[in-house]
């Protein structure tokens, strides 16, 4: 245990985690990163990162833990468990793909729709519900600008966006967090997930897996001073709309993926390996949920 990790001055084991730099993962991860409780043992540093590239960062294990996409997970899931705390899931709602006024889904479907990137759950979701589109990556904050500005027709929203795009008098042509409601027996739409690496062991996953809920806990329990803290990764949104955001995203739901959560999870991920952008040799009947 612990042999692959440098120790601080005090012995500490240092447990580099990768998170975007969103209010809801800020929110999540506020007493870890700010010392609200002892972590025996252990010194967790953050490292805030696109969710994208934290996808690429995960396939080379360079992180102890991490933020992922759930459409991402079984490209590390050997080297990587879920952790069953942590979520971003979807209740009624979820990513979106926008448009000007005007513009109809049979318009957005034959041209080029702006995405987030190629592993990301939003865009497993839109290949899921609108079939084969023809897409380009776009920086996630750049899609509404992009749109507005005419490069794109439609763009896929994910994060903030979901809230703010109504500012800019955006017309929604599908929410995929409530298509993917409809289309199950009322499962959140898997969203993100936050891994932890196999080769530290299982005593290791296990203490770092439950500081990790401990930290949401807090978050949930003392949200006025978890939120002070999120908002400073909220992109200029108002308070508001921080906490909006950060309360769709971290709930109950975060502390517990509960059994219709994981169920959703492995239907999520066989679909995508119906389709043909999940590898078909993934076994979903074999994932393990660290805590469960």
């Amino acid at each position: 245990m612990g042999e692959h990790l440098e120790q601080d001055e005090d012995g500490n084991y240092i447990v580099r985690i990768g998170h975007s730099p969103d209010p809801d993962d800020a929110f999540m991860f506020h007493a870890m990163t700010n010392g609200k409780f002892p972590t025996p043992g252990y010194h967790f540093v953050h490292e805030l990162q696109d969710i994208e590239t934290l996808n690429h960062r995960a396939m080379n294990q360079e992180l102890e833990v991490s933020a992922v996409s759930i459409h991402a997970f079984p490209d590390i899931a050997e080297h990587y468990s879920l952790m069953n705390c942590g979520a971003s899931m979807g209740e009624g709602y979820g990513p979106m793909i926008v448009c000007k006024q005007g513009v109809t889904e049979k318009d957005a479907k034959s041209s080029t729709i702006a995405v987030p990137g190629l592993k990301t759950s939003a865009y497993l979701g839109l290949r899921l519900a609108w079939g084969n589109v023809d897409v380009e990556v776009v920086p996630f904050d750049e899609i509404i600008p992009r749109i507005l500005d005419g490069t794109y027709l439609s763009g896929l929203i994910i994060h903030e966006g979901q809230l703010t795009y109504v500012d800019y008098s955006l017309d929604v042509l599908i929410d995929i967090g409530k298509w993917w409601n409809n289309r199950t027996d009322n499962y959140p739409m898997p969203l993100g997930g936050n891994v932890v690496r196999k080769d530290l062991g299982e005593r290791m996953m296990k203490d770092i897996t439950n500081y990790t809920k401990m930290s949401i806990e807090y978050a949930i329990n003392n949200p006025d001073e978890a939120l002070e803290f999120a908002k400073k990764w909220g992109r200029g949104i108002d308070d508001e709309t921080n906490r909006k955001f950060v309360t769709m995203y971290v709930n109950d739901r975060t502390i517990d993926y509960r059994e219709d959560g994981r169920s959703s999870i492995r239907q999520f991920i066989s679909e995508g390996q119906s389709i043909g952008l999940i590898d078909p040799n993934f076994n979903v009947d074999e994932m393990k949920f660290i805590g469960e």
